[in-house]
């Protein structure tokens, strides 16, 4: 998926811990997990907009596009 998920960083630079930002954002860690491992399909706006409150970031300091690389999935097919 082209979507970068980048709560780890973000984690690092304010040194807090999953379950920390988990209980301030008021989801589970194991939701906060999927997510922060680009596992997840999707985000509402409502938790994208918590995760940014409890981190002091925009949510572009947590998601980025990446291209896939077209030559590698063709091979993989």
């Amino acid at each position: 998926m082209p979507i970068r998920v980048d709560i780890d960083v973000m984690l690092a630079r304010r040194k807090m811990s999953v379950g920390e930002l988990a209980d301030r954002v008021g989801i589970t860690p194991a939701n906060l997990a999927v997510l922060k491992n680009g596992r997840a399909k999707a985000v509402r706006f409502t938790t994208l907009a918590a995760l940014c409150e409890a981190l002091g970031c925009q949510p572009g300091d947590l998601l980025r596009w990446e291209a896939e690389d077209t030559a590698k999935d063709a091979a993989d097919a």
